[in-house]
């Protein structure tokens, strides 16, 4: 098939790999894609918001699939131009991104649906938001209502944080159109964990569990990022609970959307709080009594979950993508090899905060780990330099999680840059277990 992959970090690097590795010969696009994708793939430079761009490079090239990555042009209606053209593409249509485009949306839906999650209220007025901190306790999150790059999350252990938080998004404007609705949201006590589920909007299928490391420092400390590392399988999500979450959490969102007249097809990303005796043994239970609630949903695959789960998936990758775009998703599409895989993602130094570009990268050739390119460009000497926060994710693959994880960090030992930084605890909270 000629398949065009839209986005330029290390979800559609992987996503780009993955492709690669099926029997059959693709051939590959990604724009802009980046220094990782231009192995595998043809770099096209269109940017992944320019949905006109995207378009018209569709409608001249006739891919036989588009792949949208990011969230963004997802919300923007990329999905909805490029069937008005006749092109598929693998992701959900505008409506159906408002599930991650509008946290509100999101907790309508939930509500409807009858899908466990916790109490939250919108608020645009700052003195009221601030007036209904108590009724949450402490801690407590607060959410701008739109896509805010991951930053939008804060979870405030004081009033004083929940109030600043809320100043700004609400007055200071730190998110702009973003931040113009709030949420002020029960905190969810537990392990997080994360389930991709793949749908056609009729059926569903569950990729391979993961879970994500957002603090930026060891022991999940500091601010919020997009990710530190990932891996997966998730411990905490045992076999038992799958049922659960498909049944309970996944089909009935896909229901109601559909009732409302949204066939979502793509990818429901559940981030899931588990609170049971062994991920809380002595915290308190969320107010909806479930041992599994819905922390929130993403539109597309996530990063760097993605690069933990792909390398584990068997089959032919293109063929999934495609039935799902078309409808016609089977439970056989999908199939999962028994290794385990860590991600280890390497940031430049001062990330999520202020960072500098353009630092020369060293280490790639011949690294026996995966090596997905997050943040990267290539120079005109033919160098790979840094170009983002995240810049690379390094994936090991073994038999068993610490054969995985060494292996990743093996990678990443024999890369670097100036001020490059990574976390040493990936995978932390299952070797606990």
């Amino acid at each position: 098939m000629k398949i065009l992959i839209v986005g330029s970090g290390g979800r559609e690097h992987a996503i780009t790999w993955r492709l690669s590795r099926d029997a059959a010969r693709h051939q590959l696009f990604c724009a802009p894609g980046n220094a990782g994708t231009e192995a595998v793939a043809t770099n096209v430079a269109i940017g992944a918001e320019d949905v006109e761009g995207v378009v018209a490079w569709a409608r001249e090239n006739n891919p036989d699939l588009v792949v949208v990555g990011p969230e963004a042009p997802l919300v923007k209606g990329l999905v909805d131009a490029l069937a008005q053209i006749g092109v598929r593409a693998f992701g959900p249509v505008a409506a159906g991104a408002r599930m991650e485009g509008s946290k509100r949306f999101a907790k309508e839906i939930m509500d409807a649906a009858g899908v466990p999650t916790g109490l939250a209220k919108t608020f645009t007025d700052a003195v009221a938001a601030k007036a209904a901190i108590p009724e949450f306790g402490l801690p407590v999150v607060i959410k701008a209502d739109g896509l805010a790059a991951g930053k939008g999350v804060i979870v405030a252990e004081t009033r004083e944080v929940a109030e600043a938080a809320i100043d700004d998004m609400l007055v200071g404007n730190k998110f702009g159109a973003a931040g113009a609705e709030v949420l002020v949201e029960e905190f969810l006590h537990g392990e997080e964990c994360s389930i991709l589920a793949m749908t056609d909007g009729n059926n569903a299928v569950l990729l391979p569990s993961s879970q994500d490391h957002k603090r930026i420092f060891d022991g999940d400390k500091g601010p919020n990022t997009g990710g530190m590392g990932a891996y997966s399988p998730a411990p905490v999500v045992t076999d038992d609970m799958l049922p659960l979450i498909k049944e309970k959490i996944i089909m009935p969102v896909i229901e109601e959307l559909k009732r409302r007249g949204i066939v979502y097809r793509g990818i429901l990303y559940a981030g899931l709080m588990v609170n049971n005796a062994k991920s809380n043994p002595s915290g308190p239970v969320a107010k909806s009594g479930s041992p599994v609630n819905v922390v929130e949903f993403n539109a597309r695959f996530g990063d760097p979950e993605t690069e933990a789960v792909l390398p584990r998936l068997g089959g032919d990758f293109a063929t999934a993508l495609l039935h799902a775009a078309t409808g016609c998703l089977k439970d056989e599409d999908i199939t999962v090899l028994p290794e385990t895989a860590a991600t280890v993602i390497i940031s430049s130094g001062g990330y999520p905060g202020s960072y500098e570009k353009g630092k020369t990268i060293s280490g790639l050739d011949g690294n026996p780990a995966l090596v997905f390119h997050c943040g990267t460009r290539r120079e005109a000497d033919g160098s790979v330099s840094t170009a983002g926060g995240r810049v690379l994710s390094v994936t090991g693959m073994g038999k068993t999680l610490r054969e995985a994880v060494d292996r990743a960090y093996d990678g990443v030992g024999r890369i670097s840059f100036e001020k490059a930084f990574y976390r040493h605890d990936i995978a932390h909270r299952a070797f606990e277990r």
